[in-house]
């Protein structure tokens, strides 16, 4: 990998022969565990400017149409958070000579509050080509990472690292952008009800998914609209010179216009309950995993190459081009002098007269990977010059945990990428789209919708992660008897299901509200993922917790959760900064008016500067004497912890007494019950 300095360039080609279509990263970590940033792309002409309102790429307006452009969202590391940005330089139009890569921060948050800011460059198959590191960030707002630009028909990459104070507004106006954000304002008004938010933003509303609507499940009715409306006071673009729209438009930019589920699900013209509609993929009838393998590879396939927004949004990811899509099921390769080899499906992407070739392995109903039958494929699409393998399964992968373990020969020239998609990923990407972000028409969203159907049917196999795995009971067990011992491979494959189940619950949540949820990992710098698991199995023997944050974009804080092994009971909680102005009598009172439909037994504990702790008890308790809730003393109360407390699944599955089926249940009734009731922190401002 190439090390860059500010102001440094070099060409793609001399780096790799695979830079068709390549995957920027941009990193950075907090210690908080709370900064984030928001990533940009902006096409420039060659006079330096955008040629329209379409060529700015941001959060709500997140791929373009031709493929050349997709934003991938966050993942996060070891210690912060890496936004992906997959380019496709065959795609990109002639008069486009430079591509620009930036980042910006909201609500007053300045690029010097974060570390390790960081751009990486990959090729196609996922090699890491070039770095460069930003040391320098201060009171910025907005920073360009770097870009890539035209030298005749190379493409070649520079380091830039310039800030604005000025945020995104200056950085955009400086491509020819004006940055509305007229909204924010009114949006982060304490006192606006949602009423009137939805009034601001009509538009957003009307295309909200239908409160305990058909393919919705997990997630209360209420909380579907705070997702959308909380990306109404998003800054919207126009292009400088350009007529802009009146003051009072204010709903989220985008490039055109989007078909989302309807908001309200039509009366069913059944006679009865037990008459079932008509499906385009009948589910009902599988009985063997074989036959689920065969029917889900099918009908995932079918739906990519004829909704081309969801088969781009899945293969951008893999460094697939955008271009013509065609899949096959079933297909017999030659293996060397073995019999012919079938993988279950192949994926064939055609652009400009190149193919783009992927093969595919797929596993239902909880059935692990087979590494013997990976490398096999790998080792077909090597000697037929392939570009890439993918696995399906309902195992979600860690970083720094591979599912399988394969042999690439170094000796060969051309490279093949393996990656692995959860059918909890698929899920996520169908429902973003049908429901937040928007499809070209009726047909696209009703396919999705089918597909959608599909995998959440109970005779799929497609339920994602689904088993803590056979180290659970053992290691649970060696807690209850004091017997688990630090160390204990046992207790790192725990940690490393832990880790699944909450990267697992993220994509379900974040794909029913429409946001951005991540978990928060706090480690030491330059601590690898493995350590960080190996120290978090340390603390589970030795105190016999699981715990984990969840980030939700637009909360009022940090989502935790804590399985106590030892009580056998799941703890959710939020803490709220008190605010900074008032009275602490006004804050007790307003916190008790906002939680007015939260459980009775929620658990409100004052936080007081210096201390452990200051009153608690119950909200049923504290409803009529708010004043229960000020220290004694006159003390100083810096934040609310609100909890809820729930009995643990104890079984490893999914099932009703299963922990997984515990944990969701835990995560929904806190949000539903106590997050969306709080409000959100201040909208986004350049």
């Amino acid at each position: 990998m190439r090390e860059m300095i500010k102001g440094g360039n070099v060409g793609l080609a001399a780096l790799s022969e695979d830079t068709g279509s390549v995957i920027l990263s941009l990193n950075w970590s907090s210690a908080t565990g709370d900064g984030d940033a928001d990533v940009s792309v902006l096409l420039l002409n060659g006079d330096g400017k955008v040629r329209g309102d379409a060529d700015f790429y941001f959060y709500n307006n997140p791929a373009a149409a031709d493929g050349s452009v997709q934003l991938l969202g966050k993942t996060p590391t070891a210690e912060g958070n890496e936004d992906r940005i997959s380019l496709d330089l065959t795609a990109a139009p002639a008069d486009v000579e430079r591509i620009v890569v930036a980042a910006s921060r909201y609500g007053g948050a300045r690029f010097g509050d974060l570390g390790d800011l960081r751009v990486t460059l990959a090729d196609r198959v996922g090699e890491t080509l070039l770095g460069f590191s930003i040391e320098d960030a201060d009171v910025e707002r907005a920073f360009i990472f770097g870009e890539l630009y035209r030298r005749g028909e190379e493409w070649k990459f520079r380091a830039i690292g310039q800030g604005y104070e000025s945020g995104l507004a200056g950085l955009a106006t400086d491509f020819g952008i004006d940055i509305d954000d007229d909204a924010a304002d009114e949006a982060t008004a304490e006192e606006e009800t949602a009423d009137e938010v939805a009034d601001a933003a009509p538009e957003a509303v009307e295309q909200a998914p239908a409160p305990g609507a058909e393919g919705a499940p997990g997630i209360p009715a209420q909380t579907a609209a705070p997702g959308i409306l909380a990306r109404t006071a998003a800054p919207t673009a126009r292009v400088t010179g350009e007529e802009s729209a009146p003051a009072t438009a204010r709903r989220p930019r985008t490039a055109k216009k989007k078909v989302t589920l309807p908001r309200v699900a039509r009366k069913p013209l059944a006679e009865n309950e037990s008459w079932r509609a008509a499906r385009l993929f009948p589910v009902s009838s599988l009985r063997y995993d074989r036959e689920r393998e065969m029917r889900a590879t099918s009908v995932l396939l079918s739906v990519m190459t004829q909704v081309p927004e969801f088969g781009r949004r899945l293969t951008a990811a893999f460094g697939a081009p955008a271009g013509r899509m065609e899949a096959f099921t079933e297909v017999s390769l030659p293996h060397g002098g073995n019999a012919p080899k079938r993988p279950d499906g192949v994926i064939r992407v055609e652009r400009a007269g190149k193919l783009w070739t992927a093969l595919v392995e797929t596993k239902t109903n909880g059935n692990p990977l087979k590494s013997e039958q990976v490398q096999d494929y790998m080792d077909i699409a090597a000697r037929r010059g392939y570009e890439a393998v993918i696995t399906l399964s309902n195992d979600v992968a860690l970083e720094g945990s591979p599912l399988v373990d394969v042999k690439v020969d170094g000796r060969r020239k051309h490279k093949v990428a393996l990656w692995h998609l959860s059918w909890a990923e698929v899920a996520h990407h169908a429902q973003m789209l049908i429901r937040h972000e928007g499809v070209g028409n009726t047909a696209h969203a009703w396919l999705l919708q089918e597909l959608l159907h599909y995998l959440q049917h109970e005779n799929s196999g497609c339920h994602g992660f689904q088993n803590m795995g056979p180290a659970w009971v053992p290691v649970r067990n060696g807690i209850d008897s004091e017997t688990l011992c630090q160390g204990d491979q046992r207790a790192i494959d725990v940690v490393e299901s832990w880790d699944r189940l909450i990267r697992q619950v993220c994509l379900r949540l974040g794909g029913e509200l429409g946001q951005k949820v991540l978990p928060v990992q706090r480690a030491r710098r330059g601590a690898d993922q493995g350590s960080r698991r190996a120290a978090m199995a340390d603390r589970l023997c030795e105190e016999g917790r699981l715990d984990a944050e969840l980030r939700i974009e637009g909360a009022s804080g940090i989502l935790a959760i804590v399985a106590d092994l030892r009580t056998g009971k799941l703890r959710t909680s939020i803490e709220i900064p008190a605010p900074d102005q008032g009275y602490p009598l006004s804050w007790a009172k307003r916190l008790v008016r906002q939680l007015a439909e939260a459980p009775a037994d929620l658990h409100v504990e004052t936080l007081v500067e210096g201390q452990g702790g200051g009153p608690r008890g119950t909200l049923e308790r504290l409803r009529p004497e708010p004043a229960d809730m000020l220290p004694k003393g006159g003390a100083r109360i810096t934040g609310f912890r609100l909890s809820l407390f729930k009995g643990m699944g104890s079984a490893r599955g999914n099932a009703e007494s299963g922990f997984i089926r515990s944990v969701d249940d835990a995560v929904d009734r806190f949000h539903s019950g106590v997050v969306a009731h709080l409000g959100s922190r201040p909208a986004r401002r350049s």
